[in-house]
Formats: C-alpha cells, structure tokens, sequence
C-alpha cells in the first residue's frame, strides 16, 4: 500500500493554495445562484473571491440559518439546486436539519482517512456506526470502498452479535465511536472469541489517551478524525501523530467566535469550513468548535494544515441577570468601540445575584463610550475593565461563567 492516497497530500503550499484559489470562484458562483444564498451573497462578485483572504469578506453560514431555511416542503433550505432531486439519501440531524448524501465517488472523502488508518483491499471493516438518519454509516462506508475494503454493515447495538460477527467473518478493521471497539472486545473475551481487528477508525466522541492506550495494548491502531453530517471529512489523524491534518477536499479558517475574523495561527478560535462539493456548496460554514493551528508540517509528509483537534464548543451564549448574552453580541460590541482589538463578558455571582464584567482591550478608550455600547448592545449594565493590548487570553473564549452553584 502507498503511503499517501493521492498526490494532493503532498503538495507544497503554493501549489495547494493556488489551486484553491482556482477553485473558490467557481463556487462561489454555485452558491450565489442558491436560494438559500440569495441575500447574503447578492452584493459579491464571485469572481472577485480569488484568495483565502478574499474569502473572508463573505459572512460566516450557522446551523440556525439552516435550520431556519428548511421550512415546510423545503427539507434542504435552498442551498441545493434542486431540492432532493438527484441525491441519493438524505439524513436528519437533531434541530432537526436535513443533509443530503450520495453514494458515488466517495462523496464525504472519507477514504483519505481510512487510507491513512492503513486500511485497504485486504481489509474487513466492521461499520459501527449508525445507517438509520444519520450519514455516518454510509460516511465510513463509502470510505471503505474508496479503498477496497469489505464492509460488515453492523451499526451500533446487539454487542454479542457483533462480537461472534467479527470473529466468525475474521474483521482486521472497526470504525464507530472510540469506546463501543473496547465494548466489543471485552465481549469477545468473556465469549471466548479471537478477534484479528489490528486498525481502528473512529469518530463522534472524544479519545482519550488510556483509551488510545488500551487499544494500543491489544496491536490494534486507533487513529481519529473530525467531521459533521454537514460537511464530511474535515481532517484526520495519521499514525505519526501531532494533531489532525486538513482534508484536501476542503479549506479551513480559524476565526474568533461570533465572528469571522481570523485569528492568528496558534490561537484558539471556531472552525469555519468552506468546501469544494459541487452538489452541496457550503460556504464559510460554522462548525460551533474550537480548535487552533498548529504550525509547521506533519513528519508523515502530507503538507497540508494541521488543526489541535477539538478544544470545545464555541456557542458560549449565556444567561445573566436573566438575559442571554451571545458570541455575536460581543463581536457587535467590539466593532462599536473605536481602539478596540477584543473583549471578553466574565459572569460571576455576588452573593445570590449575577454580576458581569466586560474586559474590552484596546487603547484610548472613552469609558462613557464603552459604557453606553454595553447597554446597548448586551442590554445589561455591568463592571467595565480596559485591558491592555495583549491582556486578554488567546484561548477562544469571549463569554466566560464562574459562577459556582450550591447543590
């Protein structure tokens, strides 16, 4: 088996950015030509959105505004061309929101993934993930034939099952979530069954390092990607390690939440992915994760960025004094405030009533200014505190909760 899937994950950086660069106008051309797109992107010229730089002029796409597109009789919201016509599937997700999915041509990329987890032709892989309204099943799935693999459709539950299964049909491979394979192998041992799964593929939940270590024990490697029903294959682990590498089907910014700035690489900030899916143009879309650039290249050889991998949720909205404060409101607050570079709402308790502090950073800031865009904006009164430049952490959180409650 090669060690790289296709000659893309070896490019140098300027090759690789110039060929996003072709590719951006093109779709953003297809999404302005959307329903679902239709306002926000009437005043852009696509063929002016050259460049990752360029791209950030184009407002970030949330969850809500999906959910809020897919009215009655429109399940996909106007962000296809046709509706449901000419997909194969179509999934749901909690919301609930609708995606739609094919099954040609590994439409979600998730081979690149299994090839780097060592899986190929010779490969049985035992599918525990989900086929009933979610897509991940068939994400795996169609993975797996990208790179030849045999599929045992097992989806999750009936673990005696699935433990005779694996062993009775000789599975070498597992992808599902990272802790069912432990379930499924201490099954197999109170049964008194082998098992010759040597390679794991998973996702949807967090794996931890004695989890990675368990597995580890048994010869089996476990390697980890991130994805969403919306987009596909984000990015993926390989078996040097050191965070997730970028899929190359995709492009990927980092920017401070509620916004979308870029934040500097190394800093903390949520996942904005735009991607090159013709049927399914999702443009600047916002994951709700935080996760930060981490520099330089993997020593696997594949030349593309590399994320932290999940570092929490970016959605910090909170409620104090009985009014939600949200990311956006925060961004909205420092683009009022002249000097400002950031802010950051700290709520925390006095005694038995809320209290917030806002710490804005910037220079020559007016304090009657300041203190006039927090009511307006927060529509809260609350302690103002002018930081330095550089003051406030780079971690990714404008809204932060101390408040502690007895139980």
């Amino acid at each position: 088996m090669s060690q790289f899937y296709d000659a893309f994950e070896t490019r140098d950086r300027a090759a690789r950015e110039a060929w996003i660069d072709a590719q951006l106008p093109g779709q953003i051309a297809r999404a302005k030509g959307l329903a679902g797109y239709a306002g926000a992107f009437a005043d852009i010229d696509a063929g002016q959105i050259t460049t990752r730089e360029a791209l950030v002029r184009l407002p970030v796409l949330r969850k809500s505004d999906l959910a809020t597109a897919q009215g009655a009789g429109k399940p996909l919201g106007g962000f296809t061309a046709d509706g449901l016509s000419g997909f194969a599937h179509v999934f749901q997700s909690p919301g609930p929101i609708y995606e739609p999915g094919q099954v040609s041509q590994d439409w979600w990329r998730f081979g690149r993934f299994l090839h780097a987890c060592g899986i190929g032709a010779d490969d049985i892989v035992q599918n525990c993930f989900s086929y009933h309204l979610t897509p991940a099943g068939l994400m795996f799935e169609s993975g797996a034939r990208a790179v030849g693999a045999t599929v045992l459709p097992a989806g999750t539950g009936q673990t005696a099952l699935q433990a005779r299964a694996a062993h009775d049909v000789g599975v070498t491979a597992y992808a599902g979530t990272p802790d069912y394979l432990k379930v499924i192998l201490t099954q197999a041992d109170e049964d008194g069954l082998g098992l010759k799964i040597r390679k794991a593929a998973v996702s949807g939940g967090a794996l931890f390092p004695s989890l990675r270590d368990f597995y580890a024990e048994r010869g089996i490697t476990c390697l980890q990607c991130y994805a969403t029903a919306d987009l596909g294959h984000i990015a993926y682990e390989t078996q040097a390690g050191e965070g997730l590498i970028v899929d190359e089907g995709v492009l990927v910014e980092i920017v401070t939440p509620g916004t979308g700035t870029p934040v500097a690489d190394g800093e903390v900030g949520e996942v904005v992915v735009t991607t090159f899916n013709t049927d399914y143009p999702l443009i600047r879309f916002a994951t709700g994760d935080l996760s930060a650039v981490l520099e330089g290249e993997s020593p696997c050889g594949r030349t593309n960025m590399r994320i932290k991998g999940w570092m929490g949720r970016a959605d910090q909205t909170t409620k104090i004094k009985g009014m939600f404060v949200r990311p956006e409101q925060v961004a909205d607050l420092v683009g009022r405030l002249d000097g400002v570079e950031r802010a950051r709402v700290v709520a925390d308790r006095a005694g038995d009533a809320d209290m917030m502090t806002v710490h804005i950073e910037g220079r020559q800031i007016d304090m009657a200014t300041a203190e006039q865009a927090v009511r307006d904006v927060l529509k809260l009164q609350g302690k103002i505190e002018i930081v330095e430049p550089g003051g406030l952490p780079r971690d990714g959180i404008v809204i932060e909760d101390k408040r502690v409650y007895e139980t």
